[in-house]
């Protein structure tokens, strides 16, 4: 029989002691659960370790490192336990709003914010930090169970304040793992972005050089092939820096300046039919279309919109891109408008219906046997996520209609001017 104890001024009754399985538990058929846990921390450190050292990662961990914040995770979790809690801050907690303000409280979401980190930086996959967890609160309620005969009156109020503490320090520590995660991302996007640039550069002017050098017919093709795979390389690197800042709710990064969109847009139908030769890209513009926006961020919009619509557009068919004013001036009749409207139309095979819900999700792609064939080396499928998210950012909508013998049509609304506080330092020079 193990000897009585007592842990951190907590006296319980000795009324009915008996063997548990585990020599090294703690046995009180009367003790609640909260001073259970204080008087058994080693063995349910054992466990937890036990369990840790199963996944990949732990297997050449040191116990300290296997351990790391448990102990002071399992300790706040008593002390948090036993402190008074009203209604409110117990539906507080419930809904994932954090415990009262308590020291315990706090020391609980210290521990196990560190705990997160210290996960995320040994290698654990956030579903490992999860099964953690999991593991800790099915040891704990087990060995507590078989050290008592009888559940007792307070045995429910025990196990939800437990179960929500754990729910709290859970709650920390995946937070904390997923933004040390979104941390390191950036980073590596970061290095990424100026590690393949600066090699990217080096190599288009050394191309010019040579081709300077050389200007006959086979330098001149051969420099043509080098320029257009450094434009894909640099879209690649582009589209997963965009991708990447937008994420957790972020938005993208926007400029002001005065924008003349008819020109933008001549610029872009240039770009996109020198990329597809054949292909056939009609401008149709009505009205003042001029505006303030971040003429970099408008250029990837019309860019991505009209390479969509050439890649699954049927082959032989033309691209119309459109551009119209709209909104209270537009109908007072001086041709200006409010808003701008955007549209992108092809012909082809429409869109299912059942993925026109998901059609700008950046994990979802749809695709037919001719954008297959007509897809641009160096697309990843984020076009329509970048747009969206563009459009959005700038106070604007985009919307798709795709039916059968109507062709595809993409339609972006924009605001003619980018609100001011998007950018309090608008370009003073006009942006093209």
């Amino acid at each position: 029989m193990a000897p009585f104890r007592l842990h951190h001024g907590f006296t319980e009754s000795r009324k009915t002691i008996r063997p548990h399985p585990n020599p090294w538990i703690f046995v009180d058929s009367q003790m609640r659960l909260a001073p259970f846990i204080l008087s058994n921390i080693e063995p349910i450190l054992q466990e937890w370790e036990n369990f840790a050292r199963a996944l990949l990662p732990g297997a050449t961990m040191t116990v300290l490192a296997l351990r790391d914040d448990a102990e002071s995770i399992l300790r706040a979790t008593a002390q948090d336990m036993q402190n008074p809690q009203t209604a409110e801050e117990q539906a507080r907690k419930s809904k994932g709003g954090g415990g009262a303000a308590t020291r315990a409280s706090a020391q609980l979401d210290d521990a196990s914010e560190l705990h997160g980190v210290d996960r995320m930086g040994a290698g654990f996959h956030i579903n490992d930090v999860i099964a953690e967890y999991r593991a800790l609160r099915a040891s704990v309620l087990r060995l507590w169970r078989e050290s008592r005969p009888q559940p007792t009156p307070h045995a429910v109020e025990d196990i939800t304040r437990f179960d929500e503490c754990l729910d709290q320090s859970l709650a920390r520590s995946v937070g904390t793992y997923s933004e040390r995660v979104d941390a390191s991302r950036k980073m590596f996007l970061a290095i990424l972005s100026h590690d393949l640039r600066n090699p990217m550069s080096s190599i288009g002017m050394t191309a010019q050089s040579v081709a300077m050098r050389n200007p006959d017919a086979a330098t001149a093709s051969a420099m043509a092939l080098i320029n257009r795979n450094i434009d894909t390389m640099s879209r690649l690197v582009s589209d997963l820096i965009d991708f990447s800042s937008t994420g957790l709710g972020r938005t993208l990064p926007i400029h002001r300046g005065m924008v003349d969109l008819a020109a933008l847009c001549h610029d872009v139908i240039e770009s996109c039919v020198a990329a597809h030769p054949g292909h056939d890209v009609r401008l149709h513009v009505d009205g003042d279309v001029n505006g303030v926006w971040d003429a970099g961020r408008i250029r990837q919009v019309i860019s991505n919109l009209v390479g969509n619509a050439i890649q699954h557009g049927a082959p032989g068919t033309p691209v119309d891109l459109t551009v119209t004013a709209e909104g209270s001036d537009r109908d007072a009749g001086n041709g200006r408008g409010d808003t701008v409207v955007l549209s992108v139309h092809n012909e082809g095979e429409p869109i299912p219906a059942s993925l026109l819900p998901n059609i700008f999700d950046p994990l979802k792609r749809y695709a037919t046997r001719e954008s297959i064939v007509q897809r641009k080396s160096g697309s990843i499928g984020l076009g329509l996520y970048i747009v969206r998210e563009i459009v959005t950012t700038k106070g604007g909508s985009v919307d798709v209609e795709s039916r059968a013998g109507h062709g595809t049509t993409f339609t972006v609304r924009i605001p003619r001017f980018l609100p001011v506080q998007d950018n309090p330092e608008p370009a003073a020079q006009p942006l093209q």
